[in-house]
């Protein structure tokens, strides 16, 4: 009786504490950046959410964290950033930090009815109990009689692959586009821009959908409305690259007047919001909202709500491995201004990123570029190396194409952001500054966030520092780096090696004993930096052993997933270089074992462009087939 007499308190407790609780809807599409008139785009025809702005509120800097779905997502279901957790990369998967929870559950704990209609994607492992419902069927009218919903609705109608699909009706003129300086101005290019905002016209429809649909039921007075992109446009240049293209979302929030006072502190209608806000904040930010006090391990800001907090000085953005190509940029704005720090220099923005290649722009911007037929502008996103530092001002180069990083005038601003990098890196501890393999290896029987919280496990201010000069291309980091290769840490052994191949002939010349002895290192991820610098810009000799050695570093077979990947990143960069294994590549085994299904289809990917043969894509985003076994054979 006395259980019995708990079990109901307790009941009517969570009951009374769900019943004056606003609802939430979250109405989300896919691949788009603000190109909506609400945001002062005159091609755009998004009449919904231009009046749900109108009435409500919208935010002019609003940036996903990272320019592609996966990650994004990532950081919004934990409330901490990507590389923080080790979710960074595309398609990849890790476990949850220990004592932490996805959002969803501290919503369903507080009495609400969550549901998710439909994707996930997310590249950390999901606990029991998430959503009371995610699927293609989901919907809040599946509640109980009065309970407070949490519901979200994705749009993918905008989505990259949406682009690219012919026949195609067209809804605005190619010929009326506005085509941004870092794209050449073709038909294709024009086609694809146009499509785009045609795919943006019918996820506003889709909004305008879910909202008449909330007022029929007579709950528009009850529910607070989010509409949000997952990051930038599904152009290139725009997905995948961590500057304010692919990185600024729109993002239009509405509280009917009863919930006005949870609003932001400069809610009002038509307001458009000056707040810098991003993806980590909104799991806090929905917490705030429903009064619980958001955890201390979550790393968002709440902008809304009973706990939401004073305006913030930075917002912060990523990129990690792309699908089956590697890259490491952290990014920053101010809302003016916006910093890149290219950690792989030696790499293009353009990398051969097998889905992307399938829109049209991508290849004709490409083949433009290789007959020399592209302006400067046009040509950043191909050129190698990247700069190790870039800096844009959105208020004169909104197109972010004319780098003030070497300009003395900019040398505070560039300073001042350059630390806020920095500051974030070590405060986060930034799981994703080794390789990814590497960072597994490192979270054998704990998780990628933990691992990275254990200074010993992970001297994070060594490895920032060794990244950094390594990543200078400056050549008075020359001695620091060569000091590197006998470190007893293995990513500061990794960073020499990427130094020394970073600054290509002459970097190996001035540290040949080094990195020829790093080219058998106990670490693979080591091994395959140096090799790579030793078949890139050895002498003939050096070139033909380091070539033998990738491709046995690729052998999935002989080693894990993750070195395969890294051997073949670098065989794919030595173009004819690498002729001589042509044969041997032939033999190397696409199949193998993976920690997971996500990871799978990567070298497969990555074999198939180096012997020229037709990939399929993949799903939406190119993931592999979701066939999960266990990590074999990695080396630390």
């Amino acid at each position: 009786m006395k259980l019995l007499s708990l079990f109901l308190s307790s009941l009517l407790a969570v009951s009374a504490f769900a019943a004056d609780r606003p609802n939430i809807l979250w109405l989300t599409s896919e691949d788009h950046g603000p190109h909506m008139g609400c945001y002062g785009d005159t091609y755009a025809d998004t009449p919904n959410v231009d009046a749900l702005a109108a009435k409500g509120m919208l935010f002019k800097h609003a940036w996903s964290c990272a320019p592609v779905c996966a990650a994004a997502r990532t950081t919004i279901i934990a409330g901490m950033y990507s590389p923080s957790t080790g979710g960074e990369h595309m398609r990849s998967m890790v476990a949850m930090p220990k004592g932490t929870k996805m959002y969803p559950q501290f919503l369903r704990e507080a009495g609400y009815y969550c549901t998710n209609n439909s994707k996930e994607d997310y590249n950390l492992e999901k606990p029991e109990g998430v959503w009371d419902e995610s699927s293609g069927k989901a919907n809040w009218k599946n509640r109980k009689e009065g309970q407070p919903f949490f519901a979200i609705f994705n749009e993918t109608c905008s989505h990259e692959s949406q682009l690219r699909k012919r026949p195609h009706v067209a809804i605005h003129d190619p010929a009326k586009v506005r085509v941004p300086a870092y794209h050449p101005d073709t038909p294709e290019v024009r086609q694809d821009w146009a499509q785009y905002y045609d795919q943006v016209t019918l996820a506003d429809a889709s909004a305008g959908r879910r909202l008449k649909e909330i007022e029929e039921a007579g709950l528009a007075e009850d529910t607070i409305v989010f509409y949000y992109a997952d990051h930038g446009s599904g152009m290139p240049r725009n997905k995948r690259w961590p500057c304010n293209s692919g990185l600024q979302v729109p993002m239009v929030v509405y509280f009917p007047p009863k919930w006005k006072h949870l609003a932001p502190k400069e809610y009002g209608a038509g307001v458009k919001s000056d707040r810098l806000v991003s993806f980590v904040d909104l799991a806090p930010t929905l917490l705030s909202i429903i009064g619980v006090q958001p955890p201390e391990w979550m790393q968002g800001h709440a902008f809304a709500g009973k706990f939401q907090t004073e305006l913030q000085p930075y917002v912060y953005g990523f990129r990690g491995r792309m699908d089956e190509r590697y890259d490491c940029v952290r990014s920053v704005t101010d809302g003016r201004f916006v910093y890149l720090r290219n950690y792989m220099p030696h790499l293009s923005q353009g990398q051969h990123v097998n889905y992307q290649f399938e829109t049209p722009s991508t290849r004709v911007w490409r083949q433009l570029y290789d007959a020399g037929k592209l302006t400067p502008e046009q040509s950043i996103f191909w050129k190698v190396p990247k700069d190790p530092e870039e800096l844009y001002d959105l208020q004169s180069d909104p197109d972010e194409v004319h780098n003030l990083a070497s300009r003395p005038e900019h040398a505070d601003t560039l300073a001042k952001m350059r630390a806020a990098q920095e500051r974030l890196a070590l405060k986060i501890r930034d799981a994703g500054m080794v390789s990814e393999g590497e960072m597994h290896h490192r979270s054998e029987g704990t998780t990628p966030y933990d691992m990275a919280h254990d200074d010993k496990l992970y001297p994070l201010a060594r490895i920032v520092k060794a990244a950094g000069a390594a990543s200078s291309l400056k050549a008075d980091a020359m001695p620091d780096l060569k000091a590197g290769f006998a470190d007893k840490d293995s990513g500061i052994r990794y960073w020499s090696a990427m130094g020394i191949l970073m600054r290509g002939g002459d970097g190996v010349n001035a540290a040949r004993d080094e990195i020829t002895q790093a080219a058998k290192d106990s670490s693979t991820y080591v091994q395959v930096a140096a090799n790579w610098a030793l078949a890139k810009y050895g002498n003939e000799a050096e070139r033909s052993t380091a070539l033998l050695a990738l491709v046995n570093l690729a052998n999935w077979s002989q080693h894990d997933v993750f070195t395969s990947i890294s051997a073949l990143n670098a065989i794919g960069d030595l173009g004819d270089k690498a002729k001589p294994v042509a044969e041997q590549l032939k033999a190397l085994p696409a199949k193998g074992e993976s920690p997971d299904g996500r990871f799978g289809g990567y070298v497969a990917r990555l074999l198939g462009d180096l012997r020229g043969e037709k990939v399929a894509a993949g799903d939406a985003e190119g993931a592999p087939e979701p066939t999960k076994k266990a990590r074999k054979k990695g080396k630390k």
